[in-house]
């Protein structure tokens, strides 16, 4: 069990966290159930950004040797970890959004999705420290983040899900724009 655990808002004076019910098609927990989320410290990176912002985040998988003919345009030239892609459209959004990282214990913590990080409680969690992000840019420069930013998203969302060379977490992407 990770020592820390992680939860990512735009609000910043929340003194704890309430379970609330799941989003549709949120998998690892019964329909029903309310819950607190959590992040690992692993794949915090994917939520350094605001909350409705679309991304397409993904990294060498370094379980699969030999095979990288697939991976080599999606990481092309990058010396990052991992790489997370945005819409030019949201990028002023991005720059004027502070955030706030919240700390919280991993007592009472289930994963449900070790590959995206994803953890549970069914009970309110206090955090145990919150950190506020003015730099959302430069903050993900610290976690060995390339940023990319692009026109439209889909391109790239369709030659990371079709790679089974690199892990992926595709976020938001309902506040995308349309494909064209």
């Amino acid at each position: 069990m990770a020592a820390t655990l992680f939860h990512v808002s735009e609000d910043g004076a929340i003194g704890r966290f309430d379970p609330r019910p799941l989003p549709s098609g949120a998998v690892g927990v019964a329909p029903i159930e309310r819950v607190v989320w959590a992040i690992d410290a692993a794949h915090l990176h994917n939520y350094l950004l605001p909350r409705d912002c679309p991304r397409v985040t993904f990294y060498a998988r370094h379980d699969r040797v030999g095979v990288t003919t697939d991976t080599e345009p999606l990481l092309a030239g990058t010396t990052a970890s991992r790489v997370i892609a945005v819409e030019s459209g949201w990028i002023d959004r991005i720059r004027r959004t502070s955030l706030f990282c919240y700390e919280l214990p991993a007592d009472g913590f289930t994963c449900i999705d070790a590959n995206a990080g994803y953890f549970v409680s069914r009970d309110s969690v206090t955090p145990t420290r919150v950190r506020r992000i003015d730099d959302t840019l430069a903050e993900l420069a610290r976690h060995d983040v390339e940023l990319r930013v692009m026109p439209s998203l889909w391109k790239l969302y369709d030659a990371v899900i079709a790679s089974p060379n690199v892990s992926y977490s595709i976020i938001r992407m309902r506040n995308a724009r349309p494909r064209e």
